[in-house]
């Protein structure tokens, strides 16, 4: 397996487990999709797989909806991506993707949390370096299509690493900016879309102790609790199965 994957697999989203955190989260990205590249799915292909994975996740049809309508709607609050990054304890790197409507706020509660337990918000772009941001896409594997053919065929298009998942499906890692040659190579070509993401691997993980690991879960908590919070990508080593 590839480190990519094996960190993926490790660090996912407590808050994907949830289900009102899915709609919650699935709703902003919706809102900012429509809003940049406009409300039609036909030409917004951004906004034409996030609805993909709404009907996957079994986000009511009425909820993308109203998340589509607020991006036209000159009454609703205008959603901004907004990325953090500082420090934990223990030298952990931590970036938290948002999705606000009041960037006050959410710098004053990503700020709090940091400064309660123990870390430091630090200035955009200072933890860059320690992350690869990759496009991220999982599929439905395709009868006669093997890993190795569709790993080579997806070269030319800024894939990197081609893994199978535990359930049967197949996640594909690209470069950021490749996002939507990859789509569009796997729409032409009929691969099922089970959702499309951007991730920020890190290049090394940091060893911490249980009693530092018990430390460090309970700021991650406090910014996974947050409904302004989006992602949150560190550089703590998973722990062993």
């Amino acid at each position: 397996m590839g480190r990519a994957f094996e960190y993926r697999k490790a660090t996912k989203l407590k808050r994907w487990g949830n289900m009102a955190r899915v709609f919650t989260k699935l709703g902003r990205q919706i809102t900012i999709a429509a809003k940049e590249g406009g409300p039609e799915p036909d030409t917004n292909p951004r906004l034409r797989v996030l609805m993909q994975q709404a009907k996957k996740e079994n986000m009511p049809k009425e909820n993308v909806e109203r998340a589509i309508k607020k991006a036209t709607s000159k009454d609703e609050s205008d959603f901004k991506e907004v990325v953090y990054e500082g420090y934990g304890p223990y030298g952990i790197a931590i970036v938290v993707e948002t999705a606000t409507d009041n960037p006050t706020r959410t710098v004053a509660n990503v700020r709090s949390y940091f400064n309660k337990h123990g870390g430091s918000l630090g200035t955009s772009g200072s933890l860059e370096f320690l992350f690869d941001h990759k496009s991220v896409f999982n599929i439905a594997a395709k009868e006669g299509v093997s890993l190795e053919d569709l790993e080579l065929e997806l070269i030319d298009y800024g894939v990197d690493e081609v893994e199978a998942d535990d359930e049967g499906n197949i996640v594909l890692y690209g470069e950021f900016k490749s996002y939507s040659e990859i789509q569009k190579y796997l729409e032409e070509n009929g691969f099922e879309i089970h959702s499309a993401e951007f991730e920020r691997i890190p290049h090394e993980m940091k060893e911490v102790t249980e009693e530092q690991r018990t430390q460090l879960n309970k700021l991650l908590d406090k910014f996974e609790d947050d409904d302004d919070v989006q992602n949150v990508f560190h550089n703590m080593k998973p722990e062993e199965e």
